[in-house]
Formats: structure tokens, C-alpha cells, sequence
């Protein structure tokens, strides 16, 4: 028998250090930021401390190659670092593997040239710089990045880019962007419209609008006025009409690095339910001596086995070098969901307290409702999976392939 659904002991260890490292590093620096009321000053200190500590502990960048400054994990060894990051609110920050910045090395690692890469993978490495992703339109479903209306046209050795752009993450403090823009009007496929460009910020044709204010608050999600906006054509990434390719290889990856760490949020979550009901006493018997109660419990432990399942079996498939996409979208959906519905029951065995700003769970529940509509919505994953057992069943004559690619 080949399945093993063990890890490795060295991925193991590593699993056990990083939880090691978020116990007794990383959450007490969170507790003690919200029991003194820090501002931006004081968490940057402590960032940049957690960072060293980050590597003289030997986790620092695990999702890079030995060679820019990292452990050169691979994506089933991701999986078990992410979740158990994910279980702190800063995390994965210091260990350097959060958003955007993670999804925009890896791109850099496999699309920049070698001058790019010094240029703006090598100080992202070292955390002497941030990045962002501007890709999302207001104007246009950003599900469907074919509809991209950010215009770029060549002028000498320069592009000139014209657009508008929003919920661009990181933006404020980016010393880069990685812009999708269009630039050509007839392409052969609408996929083969746009092209990326390596924008140094800040740039006179690069306005920030606002930081759009979210349910949760302001957290660094942008609203751009791009306006004659100038690049040099080295600043192209990857080759022209190549960005919603680009795009595409990023996102898939990155969209199952949020569900990693997810599965850690929604841990916490159960955790912190469980712990309440078997100290809650009403009516007669403790909350977890009650049926109602204990059905909550058993479909969150439901929803999450099923959420580390998918989530491990997507990394490898992505490990193997092998078709991950249905697979990326249906642990895309399964694990916002579950998400969303752990934490709702928490709120609810919590009661009152749940409501309150007394746990995380109210913090939280405003934070996770963007899970269901970052990196594709739930109806648009929904559709692709759709698809992918319609075209199977077509082309084979069963929707087996289109189920995970298991051997059952």
C-alpha cells in the first residue's frame, strides 16, 4: 500500500517547531498587544523582533528554496506549517509566508528573469521590502479577469498603463506592485489579452484612493488610480499576453495556502467551542451533555476532517507536479465554508459571549466572511467544478476524474 497519511518525521518535526515557536513566541506578543492597546509603532517593533526570532529558530521563508533564504518546503510540508501559523493572528507575518508577498515569490521564482529577481524577489526574501497584486477591477466581475479594462500601450522603450483598480491587498507601504493590464485588442483566446508589469512604487502615476473600509475595518485593502502610468519594458513579467496566465498559476497555489491556513482558524474555533461547552452549565446538565449542542460539534468535526483531507491531497497533487485545478477549487469552497460555519456555531454555543468582543469569535466572524469571495467566489469554484464533471463525464463516460484524483 502507497497511501500514508502520515507525515514524514522531518516534516513532523518541523510541524512541531513551528507550534513550539506560535505558543511560546508569537501568542504572547499578541496578548500583550491587545492588553496594552498597541498601535502601528508597537507592532512594528515587535514584528521585526518576532522576525529575528522567526530565524534563529530556523523557520524563516518556508515556502522558498534554500538558495533565496528559505527551508524549501514543499506544498504537503506547507500545509502542516500554514495551519498551525494560522492558529495566531500574525503568524504566518513572521515567519514571512503571508499575503500577497508568498503568492508574488513564487511567482517572481518562476516567471522573472534573473535581473528581476535581485531586483524585487531577493529584498521581498530578506523582508527589506512588501508587494502587492493589483489584478481586481471595480468596474468588472473580478472573477473573470478576461473583462480586465486597465489599458497599457507601448511607447518607445516605455508602456503607458491607464486604469482603475481596488481591494488591492498591501498596497499601502509596497515598494512594487505586479500589474495585470491589457494589452491586446485581438487576441487569438480572450485568456491571452492581458500582460504583467513590475511597477517600483511609489509612482507618480500610481495613486492610492482610500483604504477601503471593510466589515471588519481597514486593513490594508486599496483602492488605485492608475494615470500615465510609465514602465520600462524590462518591467514586463513573463511575455506579453501572458498575464492571465500568469495570474492563474499564482492564484491557484495561493488560494490553497489561505485554506491552510484556515484549517488552523477554524481548529481554534472548535477548540474554543468545545472548551465552553463542557464548562457552560444550563438547564439541568452541562451544554456538551446536550443533544443539540453535541451536533454542532460532531459536523464541525465533520466539516474540518474533510477540509484537512482535501487540503493535504491538493498539496500533493501540487507536490507531483500534477493537475490540481478541480481540486483547488472544491478545497477553495469546502474550506471557506467550513470556516464560516465552525466559528458561527462557536459564536452560538458561546452565546452572549460569543457576540462580545471577549473572545475572538465576533473579531473573527467579520474577518472570515471575505473567505467565501477572495480568490474566486463560491459560485464561481461551484461552476468550474460543474464543469469539470460534465466534461468528464463526456469525454469518459464517468465524473470519476472530476471527483479527486483517487484511487477509489
Amino acid at each position: 500500500m502507497s497511501v500514508d497519511f502520515s507525515f514524514p518525521p522531518e516534516v513532523e518535526e518541523v510541524r512541531t517547531k513551528v507550534r513550539g515557536f506560535m505558543d511560546s513566541v508569537v501568542r504572547p506578543a499578541e496578548e500583550k498587544a491587545d492588553a496594552d492597546g498597541w498601535g502601528r509603532d508597537d507592532w512594528r517593533g515587535a514584528i521585526r523582533d518576532l522576525r529575528a526570532s522567526a530565524r534563529e529558530w530556523g523557520l524563516w521563508l518556508p515556502h522558498m528554496p534554500a538558495e533565496w533564504g528559505g527551508m524549501g518546503l514543499g506544498h504537503v510540508a506547507m500545509a502542516a506549517v500554514s495551519a498551525e501559523a494560522g492558529r495566531t493572528r500574525i503568524g504566518p507575518l513572521v515567519l514571512n509566508a503571508q499575503a500577497p508577498d508568498e503568492g508574488n515569490m513564487h511567482t517572481l521564482l518562476h516567471w522573472a528573469t534573473d535581473e528581476q529577481k535581485e531586483d524585487y524577489l531577493r529584498p521581498l526574501c530578506e523582508a527589506r521590502t512588501r508587494s502587492c497584486f493589483a489584478m481586481t477591477e471595480p468596474e468588472v466581475a473580478g472573477s473573470d479577469p478576461t473583462l480586465i479594462r486597465t489599458r497599457a500601450y507601448p511607447d518607445g522603450d516605455e508602456w503607458v498603463v491607464d486604469g482603475h483598480k481596488w481591494f488591492i491587498s498591501g498596497a499601502r507601504g509596497a515598494r512594487f506592485a505586479v500589474l495585470i493590464a491589457k494589452t491586446e485588442d485581438d487576441p487569438e483566446i480572450p485568456q491571452a489579452a492581458n500582460t504583467a508589469f513590475l511597477v517600483d512604487l511609489p509612482n507618480p502615476g500610481w495613486e492610492i484612493v482610500r483604504d477601503i473600509e471593510t466589515m471588519s475595518g481597514s486593513h490594508n485593502h486599496c483602492e488605485i488610480r492608475v494615470t500615465d502610468l510609465r514602465v520600462h519594458r524590462s518591467k514586463l513579467l513573463g511575455g506579453r499576453g501572458q498575464g492571465h496566465l500568469l495570474g492563474q498559476y499564482r492564484l491557484g497555489p495561493a488560494r490553497l495556502a489561505h485554506c491552510m491556513r484556515w484549517i488552523g482558524q477554524a481548529e481554534n474555533a472548535l477548540e474554543l467551542m468545545v472548551g465552553r461547552a463542557i464548562e457552560r452549565y444550563a438547564h439541568g446538565s452541562l451544554l456538551a451533555e446536550k443533544q443539540g449542542v453535541q451536533w454542532l460539534i460532531a459536523d464541525s468535526v465533520l466539516e474540518l476532517y474533510q477540509a484537512k483531507l482535501m487540503v493535504l491531497h491538493c498539496a500533493y497533487l501540487i507536490d507531483q507536479k500534477l493537475d490540481f485545478r478541480n481540486e483547488s477549487s472544491m478545497a477553495k469552497f469546502h474550506v471557506a465554508n467550513t470556516l464560516w460555519r465552525i466559528v458561527d456555531r462557536s459564536i452560538q454555543v458561546h452565546g452572549a459571549l460569543g457576540y462580545s468582543t471577549d473572545t475572538p469569535l465576533a473579531r473573527q466572524m467579520t474577518q472570515i466572511r471575505s473567505a467565501r469571495l477572495v480568490d474566486g467566489s463560491d459560485e464561481v469554484h461551484k461552476m468550474r467544478i460543474a464543469q469539470m464533471a460534465i466534461s468528464a463525464y463526456k469525454d469518459h463516460g464517468t465524473t470519476r476524474p472530476a471527483t479527486g484524483k483517487l484511487p477509489l
